[in-house]
């Protein structure tokens, strides 16, 4: 799952207790409200707040889409340049990887301050950074595609020939896409269910807007080179079930580690095609046999009518696990 490159509110308050007066005294102090009344004089107070008037929602999202393809169509441009002076498609990806980042998280940062919000009512709240839930985020993550090759395996469509890497090369290149994927993840989740998910939400609803931004999280892996009409569909359903985990655990840092745990093991540790591309510097040597629409074929796993039951299986066993609603969008 990767691409390659806001009336009034006024708080009622108990009437205070009356201390023994007069009869007299009662009707002085009540005549200033009533003649007040008479003449239609607004009740003294203090002073009520009107919050500060915000653009409709549609029209945020519209700005941040502007600002973001503004930062995209300048990123193409560097890389451009960066193509001509750095030599290796894996530190270019590693740039562009950054640079996508930087196209979705940006905008956000300026409209978070132009709206007064907290950035982490986006879903990225800092404190989560590699923290509880982004650890089992991971966990879930690696176990289900291991769960699906094993699946692979013992249906013969998955073949382990042999390792591609050796020695330190193998720590060198499990680190080393360990933090591409995270970036991966973080720029795919913010984009498709950050701030876009949080304003889409104020304006039709959670799960209208989820769908919608799921099928745009499947449409930017259309141009990816090798990928199949069931593995697109397969990347809008998983990005639904990221919804899901966003809904429940209230923020991005679960979907964060299971998105960049699950590329992890995809293209490097059981070293099969994801998404329809196959990076270099994975571990092993193997091979997807037909049928394809068990082995996913081009796509890879993610084609693979297997991928679907997965999700069901997941979505089950996560809104047991994670049973309370916990995403805050006001």
């Amino acid at each position: 799952m990767f691409v390659v490159p806001f009336g009034i509110f006024v708080k009622d308050e108990p009437n205070p207790v009356d201390s023994p007066t007069s009869q007299g005294n009662q009707a002085a102090e009540f005549e200033p409200a009533e003649e007040a009344s008479r003449l239609h004089l607004p009740p003294s107070g203090p002073e009520l707040a009107v919050p500060p008037s915000e653009p409709h929602p549609l029209w945020r999202l519209f700005l941040y889409g502007v600002l973001a393809a503004a930062l995209y169509l300048l990123l193409t441009i560097v890389m451009s340049v960066l193509r001509q002076r750095i030599e290796g498609s894996i530190r270019l990806g590693l740039i562009a990887e950054v640079g996508l980042l930087l196209t979705a998280t940006a905008p956000a940062l300026v409209l978070s301050r132009l709206e007064r919000r907290p950035w982490g009512d986006y879903g990225l709240p800092r404190a989560g950074f590699l923290g509880k839930l982004f650890w089992s985020g991971a966990g879930w993550g690696l176990a289900a595609i291991s769960l699906l090759m094993l699946v692979l395996y013992l249906t013969g469509t998955y073949e382990i020939e042999r390792l591609s890497l050796h020695g330190v090369r193998i720590l060198k290149f499990a680190a080393f896409w360990s933090g591409f994927f995270l970036l991966v993840a973080l720029f795919e989740e913010f984009l498709m269910r950050g701030y876009s998910q949080f304003t889409l939400a104020k304006a039709i609803g959670f799960w209208p807007s989820a769908v919608l931004l799921s099928g745009g999280f499947a449409a930017i892996h259309l141009d990816n080179p090798g990928e199949t009409a069931p593995g697109i569909a397969a990347v809008g359903v998983i990005g639904l079930f990221f919804c899901l985990t966003l809904r429940r655990t209230g923020n991005l840092w679960f979907a964060v580690g299971f998105h960049a745990s699950w590329d992890w093991g995809e293209s490097f540790l059981y070293s099969v095609p994801d998404s329809g591309g196959t990076p270099p510097g994975h571990l092993l040597k193997c091979h997807l046999h037909d049928p394809a629409w068990l082995s996913g074929g081009s796509a890879g796993p993610e084609g693979s009518v297997l991928l679907f039951l997965l999700v069901v299986l997941l979505w089950f066993a996560f809104s047991r696990v994670y049973r309370d609603v916990k995403y805050r969008n006001s």
